[in-house]
């Protein structure tokens, strides 16, 4: 039994930091981009996908073709309120809360797009920011399914999940910044 006021070390978890060196790596176009007209169109039709923002996956229920697995925090780029029940066909399926700390991707969520795809999927509420979770869906999602993500007053990423875009994730993760963090309950 650990002495109270002092920290376990199993409470601190592995995360993976963004260094200033790979911020133009990550800010590269991996797929095509779409404005709002022509993302639905291509929405309408999609294959099995997984969508990382609230505008994208909000615009993906609004056509009617689920994403497997949604990430949100429900913010905006542009600060714009959120309705959480716009998910709500979404979290049917399955809901988790995963804390995940602004420019950092944590193995909780990691570790929660695999458990979520591997039970049906879902919707994954981020507390903190999501933006690094399309990382996790390249990695996750099967080979043939496509990951949707918002690029802010541009439109809509599609980035076909292939060999060549799981090879790119891993490398860009390889080359983050490991850490241990204390991230609570």
């Amino acid at each position: 039994m650990r002495a109270v006021g002092t920290r376990s070390g199993s409470s601190e978890e592995r995360v993976w930091a963004v260094p200033e060196s790979l911020r133009p790596s990550l800010a590269r176009r991996y797929g095509p981009v779409y404005d709002d007209v022509e993302a639905r169109k291509r929405l309408r039709n999609l294959g099995p996908f997984g969508s990382c923002g609230d505008r994208v996956t909000t615009l993906a229920v609004s056509v009617g073709n689920l994403p497997i697995l949604g990430i949100v925090d429900y913010k905006t780029q542009r600060h714009e309120a959120i309705d959480p029940s716009s998910f709500a066909p979404l979290a049917a399926r399955g809901r988790r809360r995963v804390k995940n700390p602004a420019g950092l991707l944590t193995e909780r969520l990691r570790r929660a797009v695999k458990e979520m795809l591997a039970a049906g999927g879902g919707l994954i509420e981020v507390d903190g920011e999501e933006d690094l979770g399309s990382l996790a869906l390249v990695e996750s999602l099967p080979l043939g399914a496509t990951v949707i993500y918002g690029i802010p007053g541009e439109g809509v990423s599609f980035v076909a999940v292939d060999r060549i875009a799981k090879e790119s994730v891993r490398a860009l993760i390889a080359q983050m910044e490991l850490r241990k963090v204390d991230l609570g309950d």
